[in-house]
């Protein structure tokens, strides 16, 4: 009886919540483009403002999250630096340079009758992220709902809690300071995972939700919400070095492509080199990921190529399908462009592949046979970013094939409604 009560209380506070954001959201959709810019102008300056407190908010995060064992790739996304608030306050800045997507026109025509048609963008509404250790995703997802006039509802979780709460607050004085509703922008984490249900749940409420976390998390949305859900992605990405390949790009890719920061979804998880190329390649390769402190998990036969002192283990099914978000490879050998397009389709999570070929017509293939979201030819996989593709900051990189796919930037965050004009015009 008392966890009832409690579901209904939560519930209730929840949609009360929701019930705010989409009367924000209606004034949002109305803001002029330079209304919702000086806002992101001003949610910058007050990121910055509140900087010494969000640090402070930040550590004791952080310690709390390493007594209770949060794993090192966690831990990496939850912590702030000087540099990493300056980086997120220059998103929002960049977001502000940015054209508005909202009444943009996608196509129009004239039709024989006279009737002249628009198909042009709109808000979806409110949008709820729910999200673990990562408060860059609270002032990105808090500014690019802003910019395409969605109000947003956050959920971060309870390891980034306090370091949510101090960045949420001025974000919100910012927002109301611009004129705007300080509830385009509120959160949910007082309501713990109960809260997060009755999000899931609020049909009618909330337009659209966005998961951004491990696999075990973006599952758990997609089963049990009753609202409509974008899949972002776990990240099993791949690397394949071809025959063709130039071997010094290859191994500056493999490198930047794993070791730059391991903890994210576009970090490649897998290396697949072709067979052909094993004696000149692996031996460098392996000995630059192992220098860089990379545990390597090597199929079969690669162990053959590692140099001395080279520490490895075997790597089984579990490897090829896992996606590490730290400092560990698997490494495989593959027959060719049809050996590493096999093995790709096979447990490939749909995020991000790439080739290293200097060959036009297997990179094609590579391009055209391969069903991800993100295909890279002669690039690391990090470049899957929405700031990177120049989007501005991303909500997310949908693996998913409905409504957005990839990186999703402004434009993904908008539907699209038909504007008819006529002049008395009836059908026959």
């Amino acid at each position: 009886m008392a966890v009832t009560e409690v579901d209904a209380a939560v519930t209730g506070a929840v949609e009360d919540v929701a019930r705010r954001a989409r009367v924000a959201a209606r004034e949002l959709a109305l803001a002029s483009r330079a209304r919702k810019d000086q806002a992101l102008l001003a949610m910058a300056d007050g990121l910055l403002e509140a900087g010494d407190l969000v640090l402070a908010e930040n550590r004791i995060d952080l310690v709390t999250g390493r007594e209770n064992g949060l794993a090192a790739g966690l831990l990496d996304r939850l912590e702030l630096t000087v540099e990493r608030i300056v980086g997120i306050a220059e998103a929002l800045r960049e977001l502000a340079g940015m054209a508005d997507p909202v009444g943009e026109v996608v196509r129009g025509s004239a039709l024989p009758n006279g009737l002249r048609l628009r198909q042009i963008r709109v808000p979806m509404g409110v949008v709820g992220m729910i999200y673990e250790a990562r408060p860059n995703v609270t002032v990105d997802a808090a500014g690019l709902g802003l910019k395409s006039g969605n109000a947003v509802i956050l959920r971060g979780g309870s390891a980034a809690e306090r370091t949510n709460a101090a960045i949420i607050e001025p974000l919100r004085r910012a927002v109301a300071g611009a004129g705007l509703p300080a509830d385009s922008v509120q959160t949910i984490d007082q309501y713990g995972r109960e809260g997060v249900r009755a999000l899931m749940r609020a049909r009618g409420l909330v337009d659209l939700l966005v998961p951004r976390g491990g696999a075990g998390l973006i599952q758990a949305v997609v089963r049990e919400a009753q609202v409509p859900v974008i899949e972002t992605g776990v990240g099993n990405c791949h690397v394949y070095v071809d025959a063709a390949a130039d071997q010094d790009k290859a191994l500056g890719i493999v490198i930047n492509s794993k070791v730059q920061r391991p903890s994210v979804c576009n970090a490649a998880e897998t290396l697949l080199v072709d067979r052909s190329v094993a004696p000149e390649f692996l031996p460098r390769v392996l000995a630059a990921l192992s220098d860089a402190g990379v545990k390597l998990h090597l199929g079969a036969g690669v162990g053959a190529f590692a140099p001395p002192g080279t520490a490895w283990d075997a790597a089984d099914e579990s490897d090829w399908a896992a996606e590490y978000l730290g400092l560990e490879m698997a490494v495989g050998l593959v027959d060719g462009l049809e050996g590493a397009i096999e093995h790709i389709q096979r447990y490939s999570s749909g995020h991000t592949e790439a080739i290293c070929t200097e060959d036009l017509g297997r990179a094609q293939a590579f391009a055209s046979r391969l069903d991800s979201a993100v295909i890279m030819i002669n690039a690391s996989t990090r470049f899957t970013d929405g700031g990177q593709f120049g989007l501005g900051a991303e909500i997310g990189i949908s693996t998913q094939k409905l409504h957005a796919r990839g990186p999703m930037g402004l434009a993904e965050l908008t539907s699209t409604k038909w504007i008819c004009l006529g002049d008395g015009q009836v059908r026959a």
